[in-house]
């Protein structure tokens, strides 16, 4: 007979005997009837139904008379205290490392375990006194180790849970809605949660999954339906949400930074000729008043489309003919209002000093909708008075602004030299610096030079007529 028949023999005599089974199962999870691991791709109502449902660690333990496994009662704990799935699963690792302990130290269900119970009592009193007495060294060592209680024989490693996509950037606009603006937070919200959709698309569910190479991929994505601007503004988004996942340790690294924004020309909206100017006005006057009101606020306060929505009846205090206005580069400014704008505007004394000056319908009256909703609304508004009259994209709001700033500086530039003509606009326009207004007239060409024909006529010509 050969050795190894007899070597294999007593192996599976070992393995298959009755004397090697355990008496218990590992422990397993019970997660509200759906597979923890597809959490992900789960819809909203499904893991909202899971999780009002009662979460529990369960196992069985062999029956010492029929030798069978038998399904103990659950585990809870108060597991189902934590309102999130990470919160349960953590919890419910820890439940099971510590029921693997004690069954690996003799518990056996209907049974007097008070010996097991004394045991481990004094187990943990006589380890607190043994750290209690270590006596203190003199020189404290430069790095201090963490100690690791190693997992039972026979046990899985038990990891920490990874986290799902959905949760880390739920997570993440939490933080993001409770410091910015509602204006600044939907400036993340939205691009956010089409970066999830794409990574849904791709079958990408774990948040550590996410590489740079993912990222330029979904920005290419970006720029192949939209813009270099878009496609940029997408990446700081996304930058600055990656960030607040590093900094509350979700993800070890921010690597968005490191991919370069693409070069873009930005597009400014024309001046309107003083043709265009009479025609879109006389046709507001017979077709759209609100409309023109609020044209009004941008060409006579020379605010931006968005400040104008800002605007609250209490912002109006036509007593003291002032303006106040929540502007991008400081909390609130104060400007005056024009006798030309007072003249204008409609009696507002009965109106809620809380509601707005401008809605869809009316002005002075509540509008509960996010600002870049407001803005948008008057530009498509806008859009079908521009479109009767033929004029592109490169015309907008912001065109009658930057037309009235135009028509003032060369007023005035008439009675004062450059310098003083910007000086005095400063005050009007709202920059914030002589250097940002200077950069914006020239990019509006609001000084144009005087007619320069002489300069260029022929020799003879000049000639003739100084003879």
């Amino acid at each position: 007979m050969s050795l190894n028949f007899i070597l294999l023999s007593t192996i599976y005599d070992n393995v298959y005997g009755l004397k090697m089974k355990l008496n218990y199962s590992d422990p397993k999870f019970y997660t509200g009837g759906v597979p923890i691991k597809g959490w992900s791709k789960l819809t909203y109502k499904q893991k909202k139904d899971a999780l009002a449902k009662d979460w529990y660690v369960y196992f069985s333990y062999r029956n010492p008379e029929t030798k069978k496994l038998v399904r103990q009662t659950p585990i809870k704990a108060g597991v189902n205290r934590f309102k999130t799935k990470r919160e349960r699963i953590l919890f419910m690792y820890i439940i099971k490392r510590a029921l693997i302990k004690i069954l690996e130290a003799g518990y056996t269900p209907n049974a007097d375990n008070s010996t097991l119970i004394s045991k481990l009592s004094t187990s943990n009193v006589v380890d607190e006194k043994e750290t209690e007495t270590i006596p203190k060294k003199v020189e404290q060592p430069t790095k201090v180790l963490k100690k690791v209680t190693p997992a039972p024989l026979g046990s899985p490693l038990i990891e920490e849970p990874s986290i799902s996509i959905q949760e880390a950037f739920d997570f993440a606009l939490k933080i993001k809605k409770r410091s910015l603006s509602p204006n600044s937070y939907s400036g993340y919200h939205g691009p956010l949660k089409q970066f999830e959709k794409w990574l849904e698309e791709n079958e990408i569910s774990d948040i550590k999954a996410i590489t740079k190479k993912t990222v330029v991929q979904y920005l290419n994505s970006v720029l192949a339906r939209t813009s270099p601007r878009t496609r940029n503004n997408a990446r700081t988004s996304l930058s600055a949400i990656f960030t607040t996942l590093e900094d509350n340790e979700i993800i070890e690294d921010n690597f968005i930074p490191k991919i370069k924004p693409l070069s873009t020309k930005p597009t400014r909206n024309k001046t309107f000729t003083p043709k265009q100017e009479s025609n879109l006005q006389t046709y507001m006057e017979k077709n759209d008043q609100l409309l023109l009101s609020f044209v009004h606020f941008i060409s006579l306060c020379f605010l931006r489309p968005i400040e104008v929505c800002r605007l609250k009846v209490k912002d109006i205090d036509i007593a003291d003919k002032k303006i106040y206005v929540k502007a991008k580069n400081k909390k609130v400014k104060i400007k005056i209002i024009p006798e030309i704008l007072l003249n204008l505007l409609p009696d507002l004394s009965n109106a809620d000093p809380e509601h707005f000056v401008f809605t869809p319908y009316e002005i002075g009256g509540e509008w509960d909708v996010p600002e870049r909703d407001k803005r948008n609304y008057y530009s498509k508004r806008f859009k079908k008075v521009k479109d009767h009259f033929k004029l592109g994209i490169e015309y907008g709001l912001y065109s009658y602004r930057h037309t009235y700033i135009t028509k003032l500086y060369r007023e005035i530039r008439k009675e004062l030299n450059p310098s003083e003509t910007r000086s005095t606009l400063l005050g009007i326009t709202g920059h914030s610096t002589l250097t940002s207004l200077e950069k914006y007239l020239r990019d509006i060409d609001a000084e144009l030079p005087e007619d320069y024909s002489e300069f260029l006529q022929p020799s003879s010509t000049k000639r003739t007529q100084n003879d």
